[in-house]
C-alpha cells in the first residue's frame, strides 16, 4: 500500500473533486426540476379540459334522456346517481367512474345553471389557485370553452 502511494496512485476522490460533483449533480437537478414543475402543471390543465368536455357531453346527454337540465343542488352527482325522478337512468350512470371527476388539481369541479354566458349551463375549475378569474394556469377553465 505504501508503495502505491508512492507511484501516484491514489485510492479515493479529493474533497474538491466531490464537492465539484455534487454542484454540477444540483445545477442539473435544479434545471430538471424547473421543466419538469412547468410540464406538470400543463397536464393538470389538460387533464381538466378532458374532463370538462367529458362532463359537458354527459350532460348534454341526461338532458337528451331525462328531458331536464339537472338542477343546481344535484349539480353533476346525476352522473353517477339516479335521481328519484328519473326513471331512463342508463346502468352505470353517464360516466364510466362511480364518483365524479376532480379537476387537475383535486377539486371539485362547479356546475352552473344559467351563467351570464347564455347558455343552459357551464361546468368550470377554479384553475390552480382555486380563485377566481386569474392568468395562466391559475385561469378558470370552463365546459362551454374546453378545447
Amino acid at each position: 500500500m505504501k508503495e502505491d502511494r508512492r507511484r501516484g496512485v491514489r485510492s479515493g476522490f479529493t474533497m474538491v473533486e466531490l464537492m465539484a460533483v455534487l454542484i454540477i449533480l444540483g445545477l442539473l437537478a435544479a434545471v430538471v426540476v424547473q421543466n419538469f414543475v412547468g410540464r406538470v402543471d400543463d397536464a393538470r390543465v389538460k387533464v381538466t379540459k378532458t374532463s370538462l368536455r367529458q362532463l359537458h357531453t354527459a350532460i348534454n346527454q341526461f338532458h337528451m334522456d331525462t328531458g331536464r337540465w339537472p338542477e343546481p343542488e344535484e349539480g353533476l352527482t346525476v352522473l353517477v346517481q339516479q335521481p328519484a325522478d328519473v326513471t331512463n337512468w342508463p346502468p352505470g350512470g353517464y360516466i364510466e367512474t362511480v364518483e365524479v371527476p376532480k379537476d387537475g388539481w383535486g377539486r371539485d369541479f362547479i356546475y352552473e345553471r344559467y351563467p351570464d354566458i347564455g347558455r343552459p349551463f357551464v361546468i368550470k375549475s377554479l384553475g390552480a389557485d382555486g380563485q377566481e378569474e386569474g392568468e395562466g394556469h391559475n385561469a378558470d377553465l370552463y365546459s362551454t370553452d374546453a378545447s
